[in-house]
């Protein structure tokens, strides 16, 4: 992750939520009072966001709190201690829930992402993620999943032509698109072009595209695909992917197999920050 666009995220997370200050805190606590508190998780998951996130949250309220992560990627279970904090009490008042709200959410994308990778373990599969991000937290959601054991496709619309088929029946057919493409891209950019159709894959492999998606396609029609581009390209299964059906797609000899619910169905973590007594 770049820590500069991380410590700036972290300072407008913690102005949503303190705009007017934390008025309870406040009035019971004073500037000079310290404590110690943990987060504990609830649930069996793989970790994210604990060793690399919470701690920044914490010290953008005040420098002076010392923080004793857990490994990001490590496997707990429910009542395992991920985070010991200590410091001003307002400050560890103040940047909880920004903290847990991150922790939860980017343990569930591992933790997620983790399952589906041991579903197709042993196979020369890679799980991608997509673009079906949360506004804001693309970076984040994206660390989680490669904490999970998961790689990124694109981080955005810059770093990897992405021929969809709205883009093909604009054009006009694959190939003018890919011609276009390879005309306007930077050298070494490269080029992938979404197919649901044999047709579409022999017109890709015509066209010489370095990545051929194979968006929804029966598992029989699948391997016929694999078999006919016969490693001319990278190919990348997509849609209706789920935790009972991955492996089988592996199976038909796909290269990379991408899941948009890693980041935009992951069901966060139940995680929670308790002080201990004096």
């Amino acid at each position: 992750m770049d820590r500069q666009a991380l410590e700036g995220a972290i300072i407008r997370f913690l102005a949503e939520d303190l705009a007017g200050g934390d008025v309870t805190s406040e009035a019971i606590f004073t500037p000079e009072q310290t404590g110690r508190a943990i987060f504990i998780a609830r649930q069996k998951c793989v970790v994210a966001g604990v060793e690399t996130v919470a701690p920044l949250v914490f010290q953008a309220r005040n420098p002076a709190v010392c923080c004793q992560p857990v490994a990001d990627g490590t496997s707990v279970k429910a009542g395992d201690i991920l985070l010991t904090v200590s410091g001003p009490i307002l400050a560890l008042l103040a940047a909880e829930r920004v903290a847990l709200n991150l922790c939860q959410r980017l343990s569930g994308i591992a933790t997620l992402t983790r399952r589906f990778v041991d579903q197709v373990k042993g196979l020369p599969v890679r799980i991608l993620d997509t673009r079906k991000t949360t506004p804001g937290l693309r970076m984040l959601e994206k660390y989680a999943v490669t904490v999970g054991g998961g790689h990124n496709h694109r981080f955005s619309l810059h770093d990897l032509i992405l021929i969809k088929d709205n883009h093909i029946a604009a054009a006009g057919s694959i190939g003018i698109a890919v011609q276009k493409a390879r005309d306007y891209a930077p050298k070494g950019l490269k080029v992938e072009v979404e197919c649901e159709t044999l047709a579409q894959v022999r017109q890709a492999l015509a066209a010489k595209a370095d990545i051929i998606m194979l968006d929804n396609m029966r598992l029989a029609t699948m391997r016929r695909a694999v078999a006919l581009v016969n490693n001319a390209a990278i190919t990348e299964a997509s849609g209706g992917v789920t935790l009972k059906n991955i492996r089988r797609i592996a199976e038909t000899g796909v290269d990379c197999i991408s899941i948009g619910a890693l980041t935009h169905s992951a069901p966060a973590i139940d995680i929670s920050m308790e002080f201990l007594p004096h």
